[in-house]
């Protein structure tokens, strides 16, 4: 097996099996301070492997399938079975259905807060593409980035916002320079000037500053960032599409993944912190994937949990509920489609990986 293989089979285990947990279980707590009754709290997938126990009327198992786990309620798609899902109080089901993406979100704020305390490592260039923007400006290899337009310059993310913003002027850059700080002057590309598959804007390659040095901040500091991290995750997804039709991505860059992608991304990120002994780059995938997951599940998707959200809704603004066969079939149909675009999703990921 190559290095990059039992990285991602790692990275897996690490990162996407107990973010999925945590959604299972924002659900299930939901689920027992509503008084809905839950027939089953399961770790890893079915088949089931073995029964580890039974409380309150709730069946746990340990699943062949190892990722995550799940929950049955009782009566999900039934009204009439007492103390169902189905059968609970528009209220109670929106707060069911809410708290898996809440657990994420939870969760993503926590991690990201030790993350930013910790302190994650400064940016530095890898390498000038020659007659790049980067190049005429003066830019060398190490160089490390302090600021950009009177910004710190805290993520490789945040640098390249600025220069997509900032696209035909000139943009001011103080860097680090073997210990001494050095004013550049940068004119970014405009879009089609440059291939964004292959190079940024000024046309340098970007990594970890090979000093060591980190970005750290105070207690109250990671708070605030924690949060606005968060946000701008959600605000740049859903600026994807017009990111994409404004070549300000390139196709390779928008392009979806499946469990096998994102098992990839994370096995490379938990390398890297293996390799720099810095928690940083693990815990910021963590919190990544966990705010994309929950923010993923509200989308209004049919057998997703917003999709189930929407029939909520409209039941609330009609005053009557949906058929729950109709409504039924609405999520098996939608769940089959999910499972076929995921299948399409795990060869691309396989044939052509991420890295």
């Amino acid at each position: 097996m190559s290095p990059s293989f039992l990285w991602s089979i790692g990275g897996f285990f690490i990162v996407l099996t107990p973010i999925i947990l945590i959604h299972e279980l924002g659900h299930f707590w939901a689920a027992r301070l509503s008084n809905i009754r839950v027939e089953e709290f399961g770790l890893g997938f079915p088949p089931r492997a073995l029964k580890l126990g039974e409380r309150n009327g709730t069946l746990y198992t340990l699943n062949w399938i190892p990722l995550g786990g799940f929950v049955r309620p009782a009566g999900e798609d039934d009204p009439t079975v007492p103390g169902g899902l189905a059968a609970a109080s528009k209220r109670a089901r929106l707060f069911v259905l809410f708290a898996g993406a809440g657990a994420n979100f939870i969760m993503a704020f926590v991690v990201f807060w030790i993350a930013l305390m910790i302190g994650m490592p400064a940016v530095a260039v890898s390498e000038v593409t020659p007659g790049s923007p980067a190049d005429v400006a003066g830019f060398q290899a190490e160089d490390v980035f302090l600021e950009v337009e009177g910004v710190r310059a805290e993520t490789s993310g945040l640098i390249a916002e600025i220069m997509r913003g900032k696209a035909g002027e000139p943009v001011e850059v103080i860097v680090d320079r073997r210990g001494s700080e050095t004013s550049l002057t940068v004119v970014p590309r405009q879009p089609g000037e440059y291939d964004p598959s292959v190079e940024g804007p000024i046309g340098v390659g970007l990594m970890a500053a090979p000093d060591g040095r980190r970005i750290t901040r105070t207690s109250g500091e990671a708070l605030v960032d924690s949060a606005a991290t968060m946000w701008e995750i959600v605000y740049l997804t859903v600026r994807v599409p017009s990111m994409l039709m404004n070549g300000e991505i390139s196709p390779s860059e928008a392009r979806p993944v499946s469990v096998v992608g994102i098992s990839q991304i994370a096995g490379q990120a938990a390398e890297v912190s293996v390799t720099n002994s810095n928690l940083f780059p693990i815990l910021n995938m963590v919190g990544f994937i966990s705010v994309a997951l929950g923010f993923t599940n509200l989308l209004p998707i049919p057998a997703l949990d917003g999709g189930r959200i929407l029939f909520v809704l409209i039941e609330a603004v009609r005053g009557r509920r949906i058929e729950p066969e109709r409504e039924g079939m609405v999520h098996i149909v939608g769940m089959l489609v999910l499972l076929g675009l995921m299948a399409l999703l795990i060869v691309q990921d396989i044939v052509n990986p991420i890295f």
